[in-house]
């Protein structure tokens, strides 16, 4: 066989399309901007290290399964670590940066498996040092033990709360309290749909038992006002959250830290699939994200979209979908072994219901509310590439902007080098707040993805 067969992203849906392509002896090229596969959740640390404490025991065990599933089918991967993929060229080609120099990788199937983003949301001192999205502060535990701070309050909505909780518990870090923006009464209305997992349920329940052994206190219902500090963070205010995620102010309290992890949620990372010009929608869990089958397939035929880009539900969802994208292929390249594919993907389909069923539990009380809106004042910085305040919107809006286009143009808001990662959600929620939800269109992605530095084309 000799399609070439591309997929960008290495974390749990890339590495489980390339595992199961090579199962087939299908071989495939995996790109990935880091030096090693796995992804965030999954790489481990960069350098070698006798232990990982700090990190759960369930965690560390699915890291060194997925290092050794990677292993065992290394023959028929081919790995461009270190490398980005800035954009599409003419016909089925991709423009690749790597170490400075340019290339072009050729593709007849592409898997686009860029994983998600976290979704920033901007109050009072969100840009000061020592304030830190939660997946950021994962991402710095995770690769080697960086201990990010001495004191931490942790905000925002979700499992991933406790879970970063008690892993800075366990690197030495006074964690001051956990602020979950979520009622322990919608939580409670879930049960039903969280018992399609048990023992996730179960862990999860251990780790708030173990907070509070440490008498870490855990509040739902409260969330993030405002951060405070001179040079960097220095103290933090935080304040019960009605059923709109309003902040009661009159009931704020203050918090010394040199550390605030905030995670409000994730979204997709749909930027490539965007600039590929594939048929995409507006997911109100997971921002833009493209149009797929039941197959993972894209509105182009031999592109699939998998895992968190085509809609954020964590790693196992990812892996699941990242198999039956693969077996898709198998049984359209050889069509003598769709007899043998055709049960193993209905399995797999029955699989991803019932972790969709999980996740919709935690997606339904933890969706993000508008009281979120209120939390920047009219100072506060909304675009930090452009520098956008919150006024600046507030005064387009009001002159008439109704949808992304016009507000772009009026602002600069996403015409910076990240093009809209931590702004653009925060435009379409105030957009969307104001009774433009159908007018408001989106903001387009340019190429490239990331800046080509000069010293890229004297090279060429």
């Amino acid at each position: 066989m000799s399609e070439n067969i591309v997929i960008v992203g290495a974390g749990p849906s890339g590495m489980s399309i390339a595992t199961t392509l090579s199962a087939f002896g299908i071989r495939s090229t995996v790109i990935d901007e880091s030096p090693k596969a796995g992804g965030v959740i999954y790489r481990g640390p960069w350098r070698a290290t006798q232990a990982m404490p700090h990190l759960d025991e369930s965690l560390q065990k699915n890291i060194t399964l997925q290092q050794a599933l990677v292993t065992e089918h290394q023959h028929n991967i081919e790995f461009l670590t270190e490398t980005r993929v800035l954009g599409p060229l003419a016909g089925s080609q991709l423009l690749l940066s790597h170490h400075g120099r340019l290339s072009a990788q050729d593709f007849d199937y592409l898997f686009l498996a860029t994983g998600c983003q976290e979704r920033s949301i901007p109050f009072p001192g969100w840009q000061l040092p020592g304030v830190m999205l939660a997946g950021g502060i994962q991402l710095q535990l995770k690769s080697g033990l960086v201990r990010p701070g001495r004191q931490a309050v942790i905000t925002g909505t979700g499992p991933l709360l406790v879970l970063l909780a008690c892993q800075l518990l366990r690197s030495g870090v006074e964690v001051k309290g956990v602020y979950d923006a979520a009622s322990f009464s919608e939580m409670s209305k879930e049960v039903v749909a969280l018992l399609n997992r048990p023992q996730i349920a179960l862990e999860g329940l251990s780790l708030l038992a173990y907070l509070r052994l440490h008498q870490v206190p855990v509040n739902y219902g409260w969330g993030i006002v405002k951060a405070e500090g001179s040079v960097s963070l220095e103290r933090v205010a935080v304040a019960p959250y009605n059923s709109n995620w309003e902040a009661d102010r009159q009931k704020m309290q203050w918090i010394e830290a040199d550390l605030l992890g905030v995670g409000y949620g994730f979204v997709s990372r749909s930027q490539l699939a965007q600039l590929m010009d594939l048929e995409v929608r507006v997911d109100e869990f997971s921002g833009l994200i493209p149009v797929t089958d039941t197959y993972q397939r894209s509105s182009r035929p031999n592109i699939f979209c998998v895992g968190d880009s085509a809609r954020f539900a964590g790693a196992d969802v990812a892996i699941v979908e990242g198999q039956i994208a693969a077996l898709a292929l198998v049984a359209e390249l050889y069509p003598d072994k769709v007899a043998d594919v055709a049960e193993r993907l209905a399995d797999l389909q029955k699989t991803l219901k019932r972790l969709y069923r999980f996740r919709g539990a935690f997606d339904r009380v933890n969706q993000r509310k508008k009281g979120l809106l209120n939390l920047p004042d009219a100072e506060t910085v909304i675009c930090r590439c452009e520098q956008v305040k919150r006024s600046d919107i507030d005064k387009a809006i009001a002159e008439g902007c109704r949808d992304s286009i016009s507000l772009k143009m009026r602002t600069r808001v996403t015409m910076g080098d990240c093009q809209g990662k931590t702004c653009s959600h925060y435009c379409y929620d105030r957009l969307a707040n104001e009774g433009f939800h159908r007018e408001q269109g989106q903001f387009r992605v340019r190429f490239p993805l990331d800046p080509i530095p000069f010293a890229a084309m004297e090279n060429e």
